[in-house]
């Protein structure tokens, strides 16, 4: 035996219990719930951000960091994607789904916010010790210590294919959109990389809040003594909130006289209400009602004029939204659960109507950015029937001389165009109106007659509208 003392043991540390982080789990809570349910996260958030203030456990500033890390995660969640899968000795399919939450999160933290880089992985590392346990909890920590080794333009180099090579694929992963998606987006646009690129990146901005004063019920002057805002770029209805903040405190909007509603929307119900018809002027119809958005501007405008809206909407729980939506309008309106497909109408019984026809949402990638990865191409086969179904009743709904209003918040040339031009085959008694004059002062709209509308050139969804006349 050694004659050598030996060293006396070092005690063991004692176990630290993780620090729960209010903000970060919320917003892993969030990410979960959109990938576990299929939710939007601007459904989701807000009912948990509520919570939490109540509980007294956040502030406005962990709101506002709460809301960034779930978006801003959700917006480049492709990017961090490849970024996590150049870091993790396996295919990413193989990295249980919320772990991956917790690398992206932190992986926005690293590369998305100016979070300092310990802060950032310490927090990250702290969360899934919370949420994952212990074991997990290293896997996390050494990932992260590799993304913190680049910045995001380091990164970028490293996992993006060259535009030169693949530049449908770089757009990609730099821009954090499905392949497919930029593909599809490219072809409505037209033109060059620069086009693109700045759409793209407008998909990755957080959107303004914008307010809708309901025509008879509040006014632009009342609603720009909110804080922070500002008018509208192109609707005489529209007031945006700068800085973002609870709309439901605004007290027009809380006592349903104004509503949230981007100024795209609010541009194509001002179009066919504002669309030159032959003849009386009596009856309208919104035939995708739900949630009442355009119909509540409609109806108001309707009022105006002495017209009545009768706003139809397949689905009854969406069908009460809209009547929430109208309820105190200051002129006549009926709101009926309908399939628009299968009408209770009579046909030729509108002078002017209005089909918003379920999409794809492409449009509108800023507010809900999850949908980007929820999409599929065959997603189109599948929106196909029932767009040209309305559009179809629609054309028959309006009389002679009447006009219908084609709308979709999705500039997919399957689902705009091509089934504007296959009913307009179907319905040779019509003619396409130039909607151009009728958005007044709003530039960049192409070659007419139709209008697409961009994020990155008018700052609304991307809105998609034609206008249609029955000649016959």
């Amino acid at each position: 035996m050694s004659d050598q003392p030996r060293r006396p043991r070092r005690p063991a540390k004692p176990y630290r219990r993780p620090k729960k982080d209010p903000v970060r789990v919320l917003a892993f809570e969030a990410l979960r719930a959109v990938d576990e349910r299929d939710a939007y996260a601007n459904l989701v958030l807000p009912p948990l951000l509520r919570k939490a203030r109540e509980n007294g456990d956040f502030d406005a500033r962990d709101a506002a960091l709460a809301t960034e890390l779930v978006y801003g995660t959700l917006r480049r969640q492709g990017t961090y994607d490849a970024v996590v899968a150049a870091c993790v000795d396996r295919p990413l399919r193989e990295v249980d789904p919320p772990v991956l939450d917790v690398l992206n999160l932190g992986a926005h933290q690293l590369l998305g916010t100016r979070i300092p880089t310990h802060a950032a992985v310490s927090a990250t590392v702290e969360l899934a010790r919370v949420v994952l346990g212990d074991g997990r909890a290293k896997f996390v920590n050494a990932v992260l210590r590799k993304i913190a080794q680049n910045d995001l333009d380091g990164w970028l180099e490293r996992v993006a294919p060259p535009y030169d090579e693949d530049p449908e694929d770089h757009l990609a992963v730099v821009h954090s959109h499905p392949r497919w998606v930029v593909s599809a987006l490219w072809d409505s646009l037209g033109g060059g990389r620069a086009g693109v690129e700045e759409l793209l990146r407008a998909d990755n901005e957080r959107p303004e809040v914008t307010l809708v004063a309901r025509p008879g019920r509040a006014t632009t002057t009342e609603l720009l003594d909110e804080e922070a805002a500002v008018a509208g770029r192109w609707s005489p209805y529209a007031v945006r909130l700068t800085e973002g903040g609870e709309p439901g405190a605004v007290p027009a909007v809380a006592q349903g006289r104004a509503g949230v509603q981007d100024e795209g929307s609010q541009l194509v119900a001002l179009a066919l209400a504002d669309a030159p018809v032959e003849g009386p002027d009596r009856m309208w119809l919104d035939g995708c009602a739900g949630p009442g958005g355009k119909a509540a501007l409609l109806a108001a405008l309707a009022a105006e004029r002495g017209a009545v809206l009768l706003a139809s909407e397949k689905q009854p729980h969406r069908a009460g939204l809209v009547a929430k939506a109208l309820a105190g309008n200051p002129g006549p309106y009926q709101v009926v659960a309908a399939d628009g497909t299968r009408p209770p109408w009579r046909p030729g019984s509108f002078d002017r109507v209005l089909v918003d026809v379920p999409c794809t949402g492409l449009g509108a990638l800023r507010r809900r950015p999850e949908a980007r990865w929820r999409r599929r191409p065959e997603d189109l086969d599948g929106f196909a029937p029932l767009q040209r179904g309305l559009l179809r009743t629609a054309l028959e709904s309006v009389r002679v001389g009447g006009v219908v209003g084609y709308a979709t918040c999705s500039p997919h040339l399957a689902e705009t165009r091509a089934v504007v031009g296959d009913l307009l085959k179907q319905f040779p008694d019509t003619e396409l109106i130039d909607a151009r004059p009728l958005l007044p002062g709003v530039p960049d709209l192409g070659e007419g007659p139709d209008v697409q509308l961009w994020p990155h050139l008018h700052g609304t969804d991307a809105m998609y509208l034609a206008l249609i006349r029955r000649t016959g």
